[in-house]
């Protein structure tokens, strides 16, 4: 059974007990946390798609660790101007363990 979920504004597909990395959520660590926004549901069965949402569905998980991402390099530069650039940015992550998926 999987279940394509939105979390934080990006779309991933989970299944239970599968660990995700995701922008940072609100929470402590070990905190439970639940998703409504279910967009589509698949068992053994059949495949339930939501227009938007499936209605009843949600994913439950809870917050392992936050942390940061690894650093991810902009260089800019322009030819013959001497003109030279470079900065980084790290993400802010949270990991979760999805727990449930309840349809």
């Amino acid at each position: 059974m999987y279940a394509i979920v939105d979390i934080a504004g990006q779309q991933f597909k989970v299944e239970k007990d599968q660990k995700v990395f995701v922008h940072r959520l609100e929470g402590e660590e070990g905190a439970q946390v639940s998703f409504d926004q279910v967009l589509l549901v698949e068992d053994d069965k059949d495949v339930k798609i939501g227009a938007p949402t499936v209605t009843g569905a949600s994913v439950t998980g809870k917050i392992i660790t936050h942390l940061r991402g690894d650093k991810v390099l902009v260089f800019k530069k322009k030819r013959r101007k001497g003109y030279q650039k470079m900065t980084g940015h790290r993400q802010n992550l949270t990991q979760i363990l999805i727990e449930n998926i309840t349809a």
